[in-house]
C-alpha cells in the first residue's frame, strides 16, 4: 500500500428525518455550501414521493437506495505494464455513495424542471427499479462480469 488510510469522517444526521444517509445525500445535493438550499430541496422532493406514491417517503427512499445500490464495481490494477479491469465488491457505504451520486447526477441532467421535482422522479424511478441510475448499476455489473476472468488479480 502507498498511502496511509483516509480517517473516516462522522457524517451528521439530518435535522428532520436523523438518518445520517439522508444527511450525507444532503450534502452530496449541496452546491456552493448552500446546505439549507440542499435541505429544502430534499425534503421537498421526499414530500412529492409520498404525495405521488401516498406511502412513507423515508420507506420509499431506502428502498429506492438498495435498488441503486451496485454491488460489484470494476478497479483498474497495473500488472506488468498492462493494465486489468479487475471485479471486486462494493462496500456498502461505497455503494450508498455511488448511488446517491448516480441519483444526483441524472437528476441534474434533466432540464426544464425545478431540482426538487427531478430528484422526486429520480427516486420514484429507482423505487420502481428503472430508470437511469438502474441502468448505471446494471451496467456496472455487467462491467465486472465480464473482466471476472481477471478476478484472480484482486488482492
Amino acid at each position: 500500500m502507498r498511502r496511509r488510510k483516509a480517517p473516516k469522517r462522522e457524517v451528521k444526521v439530518d435535522s428532520k428525518y436523523n438518518f445520517s444517509v439522508l444527511g450525507h445525500f444532503i450534502n452530496i445535493i449541496m452546491k456552493g455550501g448552500k446546505k439549507t438550499t440542499a435541505q429544502k430541496i430534499v425534503y421537498d422532493a421526499l414530500d412529492i414521493v409520498e404525495k405521488e406514491l401516498k406511502n412513507d417517503p423515508i420507506k420509499i427512499f431506502f428502498s429506492a437506495l438498495e435498488n441503486a445500490r451496485p454491488r460489484l464495481a470494476v478497479k483498474p490494477r497495473r500488472m506488468g505494464g498492462a493494465t486489468y479491469q479487475v471485479p471486486m465488491e462494493v462496500t456498502k457505504d461505497r455503494g450508498n455513495s455511488l448511488a446517491l451520486r448516480w441519483m444526483r447526477d441524472s437528476a441534474r441532467k434533466k432540464k426544464g424542471k425545478p431540482m426538487k421535482i427531478k430528484l422526486a422522479a429520480e427516486i420514484i424511478s429507482a423505487y420502481k427499479k428503472e430508470g437511469v441510475v438502474i441502468k448505471k448499476r446494471e451496467d456496472t455489473h455487467k462491467m465486472a462480469e465480464a473482466n471476472r476472468a481477471f478476478a484472480h488479480f484482486k488482492w
